[in-house]
């Protein structure tokens, strides 16, 4: 089965649209991570299978969870090498997507893909989620805030649900350790304006990979006093 089939299976699977055109933007996204990977470390996966497997089809099975099908605004929080927000841009360009990450360098990586791809309905910004969140352009502003490898979800929550407008979501990517997570983050997601509705098991094709969908509505504004400074948040999580 060749790299495109693989693609468009996954796609199929989570009800989307794949096509070459897509597929060919993939290819030269990878081509630009390996390249910049050699300068700064974005990734320590750097085969291509693996690529495909574990950051492209990984970040495209985001759209199991239903609130991906109808969403038209989106952050993703600590985007790094740009997952899962720029595979998501690839497939579904109707939605406004922002990927925020603290780093410059990235930021910089991101804004070449997004260049080179010349997508239109996607921008990197570079700023630290706690201070960003308290802009009025962004706060309770997104219809999704997103996330993957950032942190545990007590932080997490933090970082992320003062993006999300009432009735929004927030719905990070997390692996096999997430009921644990859940138990110590569950007063958080309280605190914070959120609730949790439904974990979604995914499966990654061609592969014995899984991980989980952590689906929080946003059911009240978050309290003005979150996020709160740098340092506090993972120094004191809220628990």
């Amino acid at each position: 089965m060749t790299y495109y089939d693989i693609m468009k299976r996954a796609a199929l699977e989570v009800s989307l649209d794949f096509s070459e055109e897509m597929y060919h933007k993939f290819m030269v996204y990878m081509k630009l991570l390996k390249e910049w990977n050699e300068k700064i470390n974005l990734t320590a996966i750097t085969e291509e299978e693996e690529i495909i497997k574990k950051h492209f089809i990984d970040s495209i099975k985001a759209f199991k969870a239903e609130p991906f099908k109808e969403c038209s605004s989106l952050i993703d929080v600590g985007s790094g090498a740009g997952f899962p927000g720029l595979p998501i841009a690839i497939v579904k360009p109707e939605i406004n997507i922002v990927l925020l990450d603290s780093l410059n360098k990235r930021v910089n990586f991101l804004n070449t893909v997004i260049s080179v791809l010349e997508l239109k309905n996607i921008k990197a910004i570079h700023g630290r989620a706690e201070e960003e969140a308290r802009k009025k352009e962004h706060r309770e502003k997104y219809d999704i805030a997103t996330s993957r490898a950032v942190a545990n979800m007590s932080v997490l929550s933090e970082f992320c649900l003062p993006f999300v407008k009432n009735k929004g979501y927030f719905i990070p990517l997390k692996g096999p350790a997430v009921e644990e997570e859940l138990e110590a983050g569950e007063k958080a997601i309280k605190i914070l304006g959120g609730e949790l509705k439904e974990i979604i098991k995914v499966e990654i094709e061609e592969s014995d990979m899984a991980h989980n969908l952590v689906v929080v509505k946003k059911i009240k504004s978050t309290p003005s006093v979150y996020p709160r400074k740098a340092g506090s948040i993972s120094k004191k999580p809220l628990r």
